[in-house]
């Protein structure tokens, strides 16, 4: 069974910083372009942030809100994905998911909340 489970999630000050991590289970993510996607409350959901498969120069992509504060990275030994999250906004406030490009998310996420 394939599954991923986020977590890092928390509250932090606007300006803060949090890593989140997304472990795989039952495939390997280094086969697979991965993806973080967000829902706020009362929204949809929106892709922040793609890495492309594989082990060498990694492609990175990312949306025009969080170009320059999100990273995204991949251990491939530890069959996990990250997304490093600094200068945290209050409109960064949302449920976040890991999932692999192209299908929708299926984990339980993990919330990320910025309040002063």
């Amino acid at each position: 069974e394939m599954r991923l489970v986020e977590s890092g999630g928390g509250t932090v000050q606007p300006g803060g910083s949090l890593t989140l991590s997304c472990a795989a289970f039952g495939f390997s993510t280094s086969t697979y372009a991965m993806k973080w996607v967000r829902q706020a409350p009362g929204k949809g959901l929106e892709r922040v942030a793609t890495i492309d498969s594989g082990t060498g120069s990694e492609f990175t992509h990312y949306t025009d809100d969080v170009k320059g504060r999100f990273f995204i990275s991949r251990d491939n030994a530890k069959n996990t994905i990250y997304l490093k999250l600094t200068t945290l906004k209050t409109e960064d406030t949302a449920m976040y998911y890991c999932a692999i490009n192209g299908e929708q998310p299926k984990g339980q996420g993990t919330q990320v909340t910025v309040s002063s």
